[in-house]
């Protein structure tokens, strides 16, 4: 049977549009639906958000316990990797979650923009130690800048203690603990430098005597140098800082730190003692240097 034209025509203007208001239909509603995002719990997950100023997703690690109640407030860790680092490795160090689960401890390992970033601890522009020539100008404020965006993330997802944010790093994380503990002393309970590569004026201990500090390093670190952090611990006697120190007898840079569960579960003990606004419970054993 042929058709006429006037009849094609006329099937065409009734079909297309109506086929197309369906798509169309779709596609808004598929738009407008909200995501159902289901949180795994007791896992590492690895998530990422838009920063802005970088004009580019940037990754994080997370670990929520399995205890975790959205009705209970709940303690957070933020934890700063070492340089060439990344989250995924740092949340993994022996006895992080492990200890995390126990306590019910929330812990997030931002990025700091990218593996090399000093966390503004070495200014707000390109990094003298570690950087390349293709970095951001303003990589300094951006690795600081990301660190308290994903602060700011898991604040606003989950029910967190502000009275117990904590912030403990490695190495180049042990500086930027120092770093944004003091750029910030308003939200930290206390502070965990891992063999910290610390960077700038010791004068700014004075800023941060009101936040609980436990350093910990190796007597045999070459990588960063023991006499180094003993000078820092000494600025912390004279200025009368809240203090604990722990240099390990024979202890390096790496080992000692990612492979040392029984020292991760002393700082989770510390940070257990140190709420924000409250006097800390102080051990009777402020400092073990070894002679």
């Amino acid at each position: 049977m042929k058709i006429k034209p006037a009849l094609i025509l006329l099937l065409v203007s009734f079909f297309v549009p109506h086929t197309l208001s369906i798509s169309l239909a779709k596609e808004t509603k598929a738009k407008e639906a909200p995501k159902t995002v289901v949180l795994k719990k007791g896992e590492i997950l690895k998530r990422s958000y838009f920063f802005k100023e970088a004009d580019k997703d940037i990754t994080y690690s997370l670990y929520v316990p399995k205890s975790y109640d959205k009705k209970k407030k709940a303690p957070l860790i933020v934890l700063l990797h070492g340089l060439k680092s990344n989250p995924s490795q740092v949340i993994r160090y022996k006895g992080i979650t492990q200890e995390a689960s126990k306590r019910g401890y929330i812990v997030v390992a931002p990025y700091g923009y990218n593996g090399h970033g000093w966390y503004g601890s070495q200014g707000k522009g390109k990094v003298y130690l570690g950087g390349r020539k293709d970095d951001p100008k303003n990589l300094g404020e951006l690795s600081e800048k990301d660190v308290m965006n994903v602060l700011g993330i898991i604040r606003k997802e989950f029910t967190i203690d502000d009275k117990r944010i904590y912030l403990m790093g490695h190495s180049m994380g042990g500086g930027g603990t120092m770093h944004l503990g003091h750029t910030y002393p308003k939200i930290w309970a206390g502070l965990a430098p891992l063999a910290p590569a610390l960077m700038g004026s010791r004068s700014v201990l004075k800023k941060i005597k009101h936040i609980p500090i436990m350093v910990v390093t190796g007597e045999k670190d070459r990588l960063v140098r023991v006499a180094s952090v003993r000078r820092w611990i000494e600025k912390m006697k004279e200025f009368g800082n809240d203090y604990i120190y722990n240099e390990i007898k024979g202890g390096n840079h790496f080992g000692t730190i990612f492979n040392n569960p029984k020292m991760i579960a002393e700082v989770y003990d510390f940070f257990d003692s140190a709420r924000k606004g409250e006097k800390r419970k102080k051990a009777k054993k402020k400092e073990s240097i070894v002679k």
